[in-house]
């Protein structure tokens, strides 16, 4: 049994037709759509409490999103009550339980129901799952787990010895009481330059470990004004006006990423400009400037970051951690610095998906281990060679730079229901399951690295999270977000390899053959 957010108990059917994994954005997508589509024979399941995923998770001080709000929500559900242009963390989560609640879906949610297992049973052409809660069989698998949503804690010699209190970004401890204490924040990527301004004034003294200065542009927030806000009520074409103009505004970027990143100067004096206006000491301004080209790493937002660094009570150390004590931090310098409590800022794992660890597709093969050779890649981000009914939101080189994952998590839904009809009709004709073609995959991953070649992320002269170990982008898509919407238009059967099972137990095992042309 499971709860889910409305204290309805939601029994694990023994078979599904798709199971969901993950009920966060992308999750809660796919099951409206499903649900819209008319099929019912779903369930999600998720780890958490309730809807959200990483807004729900994420609720340390000043957390908030740097896409427009307007943007930052879905198409067919635009939210009126915005309070301003960039949403908090509240609100986000808010409007998804609001969307959630109106769905009917809910009742096809299993929360505090993690997924430990999921086997491709290749004689019964179905997978076999495993969950905290109990044990099912589903046709299919959408993993909606998304990519920042597994915490990634620094691999710093010592770190568990630490005597303080410890918590990651992801995992706030609101119980920590912060007030006059020694704290240090490892890490200066989106999650810290919003947390740091919010503890400043309250700690004793703050420490903050810098590996790479980000590129910080000024955060245009604004309240809306009573007069939007009707207006959004009573002319949703309003709201849609806004939407476009902005979705406009934010492609405009795609070309100083992917083409020509001499284009994003404009936005590189600003951010320099940012600086001047933050902080007074050269030193600091020095430390904090970055020596890559803007974009290549994550640009982040933010009026309050730079005057929080020249606050006398916080230091911005830029020396490398050499290790943690029982009591502290010692810098590659050889200078222990005391503290009471280490806040964790370093991300999440994005390059590596833990979830692939608990895949296993045809063979036996497990999707960590065939990532780890292979490389983490998919078919258009959402499917997988060996591993049938498999599908992907906000899977590799889906991610951006510049523009709402939203709009990425709806055009991939839409390919996954469109690929659900297609199989669904085939059934008839003794087709169980469907897979991407190698070589379709392959050409298609080779065609995306090419395409990054030339781009920000490949030349800006940078190291970042959207990178694998061997350098490789897996994380971003390079280009429009229109040209993933067109290319998710349809589901497109010729590029994929039909799974047959006769379903009968003196047939053998099924064997994969190509789609009649």
């Amino acid at each position: 049994m499971a709860q889910n957010s409305a204290n309805r108990t939601v029994p694990l059917p023994p078979h599904v037709g798709v199971l969901v994994v993950g009920a966060g954005f992308g999750g809660l997508a796919t099951a409206i759509k499903l649900h819209e589509a008319g099929r019912e024979d779903f369930l999600v399941v998720e780890r958490g409490n309730d809807v959200g995923g990483t807004w729900r998770d994420n609720t340390y001080p000043g957390a908030a999103c740097d896409v427009p709000s307007q943007l930052y929500s879905y198409s067919f559900a635009l939210n009126p009550d915005w309070s301003s242009s960039f949403s908090p963390q509240p609100e986000i989560q808010a409007y998804i339980q609001k969307v959630a609640e109106r769905s009917g879906t809910l009742d096809r949610f299993a929360f505090d129901t993690a997924l430990e297992a999921a086997t491709w049973d290749e004689t019964a052409g179905h997978w076999t799952v495993r969950t905290s809660a109990g044990e099912l069989t589903a046709d299919a698998v959408v993993s909606a787990a998304g990519a920042l949503s597994d915490p990634k804690n620094p691999d710093i010699e010592g770190f568990d010895s630490f005597t303080g209190q410890v918590f990651h970004s992801a995992r706030w401890d609101h119980d920590a009481d912060l007030t006059g204490k020694r704290v240090a924040v490892i890490g200066t990527g989106a999650s810290a330059i919003q947390i740091v301004p919010e503890i400043a004034e309250k700690v004793g003294h703050l420490d903050v470990y810098q590996r790479t200065a980000p590129w910080v542009i000024p955060r245009n927030d604004r309240p809306y004004t009573g007069v939007e806000k009707l207006g959004f009520k009573v002319l949703p074409g309003l709201q849609r006006i806004y939407r476009t103009a902005i979705y406009w505004g934010r492609e405009m970027y795609v070309p100083a990423f992917t083409k020509n990143p001499r284009l994003a100067w404009p936005a590189q004096q600003l951010a320099l400009l940012n600086i001047r206006r933050g902080i007074a000491d050269p030193e600091l301004r020095a430390k904090v400037t970055p020596d890559y080209t803007i974009g290549c790493k994550r640009i982040l937002i933010s009026n309050t970051w730079y005057p929080a660094l020249d606050r006398d009570n916080v230091d911005l150390v830029t020396d490398g951690i050499a290790r943690v004590t029982p009591t502290g931090i010692v810098t590659k310098d050889g200078q222990e610095r005391e503290v009471d409590v280490i806040i964790v800022a370093t991300g999440f794992h994005t390059t590596d998906l833990p979830i692939a660890e608990k895949i296993t597709g045809r063979d036996g093969t497990r999707l960590d281990r065939h990532f780890a050779e292979h490389g983490m890649q998919a078919y258009k981000g959402t499917t997988v060679h060996g591993f049938p009914n498999l599908f992907f939101v906000v899977g590799p080189n889906t991610g951006l730079g510049h523009s709402s994952m939203v709009f990425m998590i709806e055009s991939q839904v839409a390919y996954i229901l469109d690929a659900l009809t297609h199989l669904e009709e085939r059934r008839r004709s003794g087709v169980t399951a469907l897979e991407p073609r190698p070589e379709a995959q392959r050409a298609y991953v080779d065609g995306l690295q090419d395409k990054m070649e030339g781009t920000v992320w490949s030349a800006g002269g940078c190291a970042s999270w959207y990178l694998d170990s061997h350098g490789r982008n897996v994380t971003l898509w390079p280009g429009a977000t229109f040209t993933f919407r067109r290319l998710t238009a349809r589901f497109d059967p010729e590029k994929y390899v039909e799974v047959r099972s006769d379903q009968h137990d003196d047939q053998p095992a099924p064997t994969a053959e190509e789609i009649p042309a």
